[in-house]
């Protein structure tokens, strides 16, 4: 039998229970940073993710991994929001955030750039459609895209509104 990712057993772990604060599982990672692992737990809710909602899941997902035990090296454990600059990775999310100003890392050059910034009209058959700020529709294949993230349009803020 095939051992299970880290990620894997976390996700198992928290989806069934998270749903009952109203919480979504955005991501999971377990990295090496130098000599450290971490298990970064990315967590959203409609409204916003409070310090209490990370707070709440740290506590039942180190006493849920206690039990299993499926790290056998030294960790430390984040629980933490996507944040306002949030990377997108799942098809749900490009649904959810259409029409929001996006950045674009690609791994090879479009035109000339490596950065891309537009408005999100979504993932479409793969490709990651944008409109940049003269109106063009540009259109990148997913895989040659490193990473999406939401913009915060600094512009478009009111002068009493906080970021």
């Amino acid at each position: 039998m095939k051992k299970k990712r880290v990620v894997d057993v976390v996700a198992d772990i928290l989806i069934p229970y998270i749903g009952q604060k109203n919480l979504e599982l955005v991501d999971v990672e377990f990295v090496k940073e130098g000599p450290y692992r971490y298990l970064r737990v990315t967590i959203d809710k409609e409204d916003s993710v409070t310090l209490d909602d990370c707070q709440w899941v740290s506590q039942y997902l180190n006493k849920k991994l206690d039990q299993v035990d499926p790290i056998e090296e030294q960790y430390f454990l984040e629980v933490t929001s996507p944040g306002v600059e949030r990377v997108l990775k799942k098809p749900s999310e490009f649904e959810k955030f259409k029409g929001h100003k996006v950045q674009l890392k690609l791994f090879q050059p479009y035109e000339g750039q490596k950065m891309l910034t537009g408005n999100l009209l979504g993932l479409i058959d793969g490709s990651i459609v944008i409109e940049n700020e003269i109106g063009v529709k540009i259109d990148i294949p997913q895989d040659k895209v490193s990473v999406t993230k939401l913009m915060v349009d600094f512009e478009d803020l009111g002068e009493d509104e906080e970021v």
